[in-house]
């Protein structure tokens, strides 16, 4: 006897995930215990219980019984190329990190090199059910190695974006704090043409989209941030940038510019909803404000902030102004993990260690973070299991020692569960990670590539030592 009612017509589709917990992630935060989700395309068609969408028929059948069903990860804040460089840098604070540390590395990287970071960078992410990336790419930025690395990203199955980083001409700041002469290898003329060229090859409604990038706002010049802001505006795109990550980026900015430097941007107008700011966490009142009123996003970094000791963001008055904030893993080297469950875990521990208070922050809106609010932060129409939306899923193992017994499931996945905890990664309806494999790209090739490219890199800069 067919188990479909004779009120409920048939229904096609091409994939059917059936049986799991479906944790929507929609407005009512809605969880479906046995639930399903029909894909038609690279779109969701239909969410609910099993019994609602019993009348539903497809190619492919997955059954997740055991296991949840929730929206793929966006990581709003990485940096791929990083991933050479994992475990390296221990024990300093952020200026130094980066003068001592990161900028060496960054000068010494080769384009070989970056793609073979970044192609490991992309594995780590899609077995960690990350969908969506905004990769801040700056080492080395011409505009080959810029566009290898998009590649690199849309060919393992991910969506989002190479935010190309832009340092252009060194400022009085950057002499001040000690970034070496190397990094600014191109002239302000040459950094706006080179990142034309890269979004003319990957422009607006690419599934990997190029962005201008003036690398931080407080040692870029003016005038290279104000013309990528006027690129991304005549052009479509949105713009990333590091914004006051480390307690002395304001202060410093001040006395360069007497202003601030998320001011700056306001006063001229040059702060909107193309901005995509990372983690703004020495901001003021006023900062938060304008922030809020422009309608720019952040990505939350609280595990290298943690790492660096950076601080911690002010996360409670940027959301209920209304900011879109994203968890960003901030790379393989200074996270050390691409995990975006780390990444929730520890946004939660973060919020209720700066203010003491354990109802700062719950493990429901750690999820957003992760999920609908990175994808509105970085434009994609995904982030939500409901009808219409892309079809970025993650399925999650429930039947681990660390989850069970399972009382509550949303609790359990951001304090219990991790990025190994991942079963199946689908992105635009189409599974690319499943069963420990991925499904478009060579894992143990991009492994083995990137020990042999570290190994090359550390003997011949003397990094690692």
């Amino acid at each position: 006897m067919s188990d479909v009612s004779c009120t409920q017509p048939v229904e096609r589709c091409d994939l059917l995930l059936t049986g799991g917990a479906v944790v929507t992630v929609d407005d009512d935060r809605a969880v479906h215990e046995r639930g399903a989700v029909a894909v038609r395309g690279d779109r969701i068609a239909a969410v609910g219980t099993e019994r609602e969408l019993a009348g539903w028929r497809a190619d492919t059948v997955l059954d997740c019984r055991g296991k949840a069903v929730l929206p793929g990860f966006v990581d709003g804040h990485s940096h791929l190329f990083q991933a050479l460089a994992r475990g390296l840098g221990e024990g300093m604070s952020i200026v130094p990190w980066l003068c001592e540390f990161m900028w060496p590395y960054s000068i010494a990287l080769t384009g070989e090199e970056a793609v073979a970071g970044a192609r490991l960078g992309v594995v780590e992410a899609l077995r960690a059910g990350i969908t969506t990336v905004v990769d801040n790419h700056y080492a080395p930025s011409d505009l080959a190695t810029t566009l290898a690395v998009a590649d690199v990203i849309e060919h393992a199955g991910l969506r989002g974006a190479v935010a190309r980083g832009m340092a252009g001409e060194r400022t009085e700041i950057a002499a001040r704090r000690g970034q070496p002469d190397g990094l600014f290898r191109y002239s302000n003329a040459d950094e706006l043409v080179l990142t034309r060229d890269a979004i003319g090859h990957r422009p607006p409604g690419s599934k990997v989209e190029v962005w201008p990038a003036p690398l931080n706002l407080t040692y870029v010049g003016q005038r290279l941030v104000r013309s990528a802001v006027e690129m991304a505006r005549e052009l479509g795109t949105r713009w990333h940038t590091h914004c006051c990550e480390g307690a002395s980026d304001p202060s410093g900015y001040l006395e360069a510019y007497r202003t601030r430097p998320v001011q700056w941007l306001a006063d001229e107008g040059l702060l909107d909803h193309h901005a995509t700011l990372a983690h703004a966490v020495w901001l003021d009142d006023k900062d938060i404000e304008s922030i809020a009123e422009a309608g720019a996003g952040v990505a939350h970094n609280p595990t290298s902030n943690a790492y660096l000791a950076s601080g911690t963001i002010r996360l409670a008055e940027l959301r209920g102004r209304g900011v879109p904030v994203a968890l960003g893993t901030d790379g393989p080297s200074c996270g050390h993990r691409q995990d975006p469950f780390e990444c929730m875990k520890q946004s939660v521990f973060a919020q209720r260690l700066a203010t003491l208070d354990p109802t700062a922050m719950r493990a429901e809106d750690a999820l957003e973070l992760a999920t609908r609010e990175g994808a509105r932060y970085a434009g994609v129409d995904a982030g939500v299991l409901a009808p219409g939306r892309l079809a970025d899923i993650v399925v999650v193992d429930l039947d681990r020692p660390h989850l069970r017994p399972l009382n509550r499931l949303v609790s359990q996945l951001v304090y219990a569960a991790r990025g190994a905890d991942v079963d199946m990664t689908i992105v635009g309806g189409r599974i690319v990670y499943a069963d420990g494999r991925c499904r478009l790209v060579d894992q143990d090739e991009a492994m083995a590539d990137a020990q042999h490219h570290a190994d090359r890199l550390l003997a011949r800069t003397g990094l690692g030592r």
